[in-house]
């Protein structure tokens, strides 16, 4: 039969194509598109999370050595259960365990192909007719696009600059009714680098337990914490109100290929098994044979050594935008790997939004960041400070020679 004569009902999802366009990669791939090919010097990417390209940022000789030791073995190449190997999942109970009031068990434990699969899993699982979710705003713009897809509606509550971007609790009060599934909360944050305090989480495992929903806590970036307020688990609070925690070794380690993330039920009380989510996570669903002995043999100075680095970075981050008029960073970052900055418009000529700066700066200096649309706040921006400090200080004067020259005369 010729070609032309088949008649194809084949269609793609439309849906996917609209997620893939907001989602960050999507903005990222928009804003390489428009690089200046022949601009020689090298891009400087102050736009997403990933440093493990950078040699100051190399994961432990540990885990490293635990890859080999599992592939060698020859012991994992079967299947794995569909929740994990038992090893691996006790491994995770009992490296989350080491900072909480009471134990984890390996039941406790879901592994995933990363958090992304983690907020897949949650969200599909919370997935019913007329069901909401509350999300932050600013926040990681994956939860919104996945909810959309599992046809849940997203509400999002404000977190306040001002006030280190702690969560507004009055918005979440307002927002949630009986049809509410879960709210989000992000510590250490992504996209804003705050870390919540302990008070604060506190007062958030109150309010969701006056509303009667549950904690998501997107720990992702756990233990990266560097300013004033230490890491906090929110599975602290486990017993005020039920924690499912989201987190990888991804962001610690600084191996996001490697693609290993979990799902925790921190859930002393067992209202999350008694109310159907666990067997919805369960109904719902594999490296692993690495994780016990990457948590058993990493070495503290090695977490010290990276903490160290992005200490230094979120200084110089801080520090650098001080010297850039049209910007304001409202709250140096204490943890996770960036800063949101304000960007202020009547300060430039011919720039009309956060994208179009973006996209002529990537133009113009060869530097990349993300819009704060991407992450929801429009005329703001996302800058990465996980890279090389003299990378990090190279394309924050550039960004800064670009504002000077569209400054208003």
């Amino acid at each position: 039969m010729e070609e032309h004569s088949a008649k194809w009902i084949i269609r793609g999802n439309k849906l996917l194509d609209e997620t893939a366009a907001t989602s960050i990669r999507g903005y990222l791939s928009m804003l390489y598109d428009h690089l200046d090919k022949d601009d020689q010097r090298p891009v400087v990417p102050l736009s997403h999370g990933d440093p493990s390209a950078f040699a100051c940022f190399r994961t432990s000789p540990e885990a490293v050595d635990a890859i080999v030791h599992a592939v060698q073995s020859a012991e994992f190449n079967s299947y794995a259960p569909t929740i994990g190997i038992l090893p691996a999942r006790r491994a995770v109970a009992e490296y989350l365990s080491a900072d909480l009031p009471y134990n984890l068990s390996a039941d406790d434990i879901y592994l995933t192909v990363g958090c992304t699969q983690s907020i897949e899993v949650i969200l599909s699982a919370l997935a019913r007719p007329g069901a909401n979710i509350l999300l932050p705003r600013p926040g990681y713009p994956l939860y919104e696009s996945r909810a959309s897809f599992s046809k849940l509606e997203v509400r999002h509550f404000d977190l306040i600059p001002e006030k280190g971007w702690e969560v507004d609790l009055e918005s979440v009060e307002a927002l949630a009714d009986e049809n509410t599934a879960a709210i989000v909360i992000i510590s250490p944050g992504n996209p804003c680098g705050n870390v919540f305090s302990y008070q604060h989480l506190k007062k958030v495992a109150e309010t969701a337990r006056k509303l009667g929903i549950f904690v998501i806590a997107d720990e992702v970036y756990g233990h990266i914490a560097f300013g004033s307020n230490p890491y906090v688990p929110m599975g602290e609070f486990g017993s005020i109100v039920p924690v499912l925690s989201l987190g990888s070794i991804s962001k610690r380690w600084i191996v996001p290929g490697w693609r290993l993330g979990w799902i925790a039920t921190c859930d002393p009380n067992g209202i999350l098994k008694k109310y159907g989510i666990v067997d919805s996570i369960k109904s719902y669903f594999n490296i692993q044979a690495a994780i016990p002995q990457i948590f058993e043999k990493t070495k503290e100075d090695f977490f010290s050594k990276t903490i160290n680095i992005m200490r230094e970075a979120a200084d110089i981050c801080y520090e650098k935008t001080k010297e850039i008029p049209c910007v304001t960073c409202p709250h140096k970052p204490d943890g996770s790997m960036f800063a949101m900055v304000k960007l202020n418009l009547s300060l430039l000529e011919d720039i009309s939004d956060d994208m179009d700066f973006c996209l002529k700066l990537a133009r113009e200096e060869s530097v990349i960041i993300l819009p704060g649309v991407a992450v929801g706040l429009k005329n703001w921006l996302r800058i990465t400070f996980s890279i090389e400090p003299q990378s990090l200080e190279q394309g924050l004067d550039r960004m800064k020679a670009f504002c000077q020259r569209h400054s208003r005369k």
